[in-house]
């Protein structure tokens, strides 16, 4: 016994003091973590100071209901009960009965509310009891932060949203996954847990808490009234034509910033939604919009000219027992290459370009790869198609006898509409071919981080002689009596593209299907000192309604061209809403210095849309009501900027 007392001693006295700091730093490990503090993303916005995307801070609210005192607990137990009762709606007993079972059960993490916003967080924090904060009260906060879109799903494909996959793998596509991780993503912070039983941890007020850093804001080159104007003129096309899906995509010609971006599939119930970026991913047969490109390759390298006569040859040509038809019976005769563009004579284009480089394919391959057809545009969105150009010298090369005549009208290659519209921009931009951009500058509290500028592809995909024989090509696409664009003849305003139908590939490989269609146009305006390129695509009309390129996409097309000049105010010509928008800019700038040291500050809100006045104020460190009379644009507000806000008070705002 002696010596079994000694062995305890000894034992004991090598736990305490020979191993005594490996014993307490595994104990600390299994009830003490560090746990991450998210970082808010910085806030999306658009080219017009538009609100597309916010990070808003969510709470749960919970009681330790061991921490504080029994005279503590007793005093504020009903003065608590009844505050929940105002708050939550359920009776004053109710709550008094459950917090005493809560401490009778010494729960430490008993829940009072969940998943509530700033201001009401601030409201429940001053209830009798939890006001005395986490030791003395059993106060217990925990945030999270939560993406939101204020515009709704007008563009949330490029903009981007959170997806969780079923492995809880988080992704963000479009631009909040792009330029997360450099801008939007900010620095998380970090803090202490301790466990306090069946799984639940509670936070614990350390002096080693790293506070999180949030994300910078971005501002896209996306215009809310052309986004607006391209997303409604697709979904009214789309639902007449009981369409599959489609896609449109407005470019700024000359530096490439991407106005309006639409994407809106079809989901089983019958009703559109930003469903995929079809304008990034989806790569296709473009069908005949791709007869400039082909067109453009021959004229570069001097084979055909526009005034040279085909032959359509009665509507058809055979080569290797394959057809290829001209969509009016019996053909068009003997026509100029121009004419043929015109028409969009397959033969004759097809007739046009197989003649030029039918001894020598890998030629005609060559100059579209001078002309950056083969390429990806290298976009920052994820998820970009890849274009596919036949090559005879690829083994595997997808080339065959009919490859030649095929491509020459838009198949047996693919290209995604995005990567077909920069061609078209390059066109209408006299030959500079300019990178689709979705940025235009990155801030701090109103401060310029880094702003981007145009981003040259190619100087010039083709000669200034082609590019102006081309230009006239694609004005007598619309401006022409027998023209397939005429249909969108304007006198008001002129415009130039080129009409595309094209059979989906599934149909070309089973005849005895459907046939199912890709209508599609692209083009630019106006015609003079183009402003704008658009394609419009939409996949699988109904082909009862109708199925031609200038049918179906064409309207689409002119009436984005139509509103976007008679409702749209172009700022970069009138001036006025610019200077606007820099006097806002440059009071908020002021604005924010005051509110990094005293965030109850009211700030000026006028001339901001009233969705961003409404979101800036509800995030302030003040309880405040925001009350907003009307929509639009803040006018008026009933407290002047610089005034110090109080908890409780009303802010009225006037919007029209």
């Amino acid at each position: 016994m002696f010596v079994f007392g000694l062995a305890v001693v000894f034992k004991l006295f090598s736990i305490q003091f020979l191993h005594g700091e490996k014993y307490k730093a595994l104990a600390e490990k299994r009830v003490v973590k560090d746990v991450v503090i998210p970082a808010n993303r910085g806030n999306v916005y658009s080219a017009n100071g538009n609100l597309l995307a916010t990070s808003i801070t969510k709470y749960d609210i919970r009681l330790d209901a061991v921490t504080s005192s029994s005279k503590n607990f007793e005093k504020y137990l009903k003065p608590l009960s009844d505050s929940l009762s105002n708050f939550k709606g359920k009776s004053s007993s109710y709550y008094q009965h459950e917090l005493k079972k809560a401490r009778d059960n010494k729960n430490r993490y008993y829940l009072l509310a969940r998943n509530i916003g700033y201001s009401d967080y601030i409201r429940i924090r001053n209830f009798p009891l939890l006001e005395l904060g986490a030791f003395k009260g059993g106060l217990i906060v925990e945030q999270s932060t939560k993406r939101e879109h204020p515009m709704g799903g007008i563009a949330q494909r490029t903009i981007g949203y959170e997806r969780v996959d079923e492995q809880g793998n988080v992704t963000r596509p479009g631009i909040d996954g792009a330029f997360g991780v450099k801008f939007l993503r900010g620095v998380d912070g970090q803090r202490k847990k301790q466990r306090i039983g069946k799984g639940q941890w509670k936070p614990l007020n350390d002096a080693n808490e790293i506070e999180p850093k949030d994300g910078y804001d971005v501002y896209t080159t996306i215009d809310v009234n052309i986004q607006d104007i391209a997303h409604h003129s697709l979904l009214e096309q789309l639902e007449k034509y009981k369409a599959d899906h489609g896609c449109v995509v407005v470019m700024e010609t000359k530096t490439g910033e991407i106005k309006a971006i639409s994407n809106l599939g079809r989901s089983s119930k019958g009703y559109y939604y930003e469903k995929r970026n079809y304008a990034v991913w989806e790569s296709h047969e473009p069908g005949s919009t791709f007869k400039l490109m082909a067109v453009a390759a021959a004229l570069e390298d001097k084979l055909i000219d526009t005034s040279d006569v085909v032959d359509t040859e009665k509507g058809v040509l055979t080569y290797y027992g394959k057809k290829v038809r001209d969509s009016k019976w019996g053909g068009y005769g003997r026509i100029s290459v121009s004419e043929a563009f015109e028409v969009s004579s397959n033969t004759g284009i097809v007739k046009a370009i197989y003649n030029a480089y039918k001894g020598k394919p890998e030629k005609f391959v060559d100059r579209l790869y001078a002309m950056n057809l083969d390429d990806t545009l290298q976009i920052p969105i994820i998820g970009e198609g890849k274009p596919v150009i036949p090559d005879p010298r690829i083994k595997n090369g997808k080339w065959s006898g009919i490859a030649l005549q095929w491509m020459s009208y838009g198949y047996n290659v693919r290209l995604t509409p995005l990567q077909a519209l920069t061609f078209y921009n390059a066109i209408a931009n006299n030959g500079e071919m300019v990178r689709p951009r979705f940025l235009k500058e990155v801030k701090e509290f109103g401060k310029i981080i880094e702003s981007f500028d145009k981003d040259v592809i190619n100087k010039q995909v083709c000669s200034q002689e082609t590019v102006n024989k081309l230009q006239q090509l694609l004005k007598n696409v619309v401006e022409k009596k027998h023209g397939t664009g005429n249909r969108l003849y304007s006198k008001n305003f002129s415009m130039a593209g080129k009409t595309g139908t094209a059979q989906t590939e599934y149909w070309m490989k089973d005849w005895s299907k459907d046939k199912r269609y890709i209508s599609s146009f692209t083009g630019y305006f106006p015609a003079e000192n183009p402003k704008y390129s658009c394609i419009v695509v939409i996949h699988k009309p109904d082909t009862s309604v109708g199925y031609y390129g200038a049918d179906v996409s064409g309207p689409v097309f002119k009436r984005i061209a139509q509103k976007i000049y008679t409702d749209t105010p172009l700022v970069d010509e009138i001036g006025t809403l610019s200077v606007k928008k820099a006097s806002v800019e440059k009071e908020y700038e002021a604005y924010y210095k005051t509110a990094q040291t005293y965030k109850t500050i009211m700030p000026s809100v006028i001339g901001l849309p009233a969705m961003d006045a409404l979101s800036l104020l509800e995030n302030m460190n003040v309880n405040v009501k925001v009350k907003i009379q009307g929509s639009g644009t803040i006018k008026k507000q009933s407290i002047d900027k610089n005034i110090k806000l109080k908890d409780n008070q009303t802010i009225v705002l006037i919007a029209s």
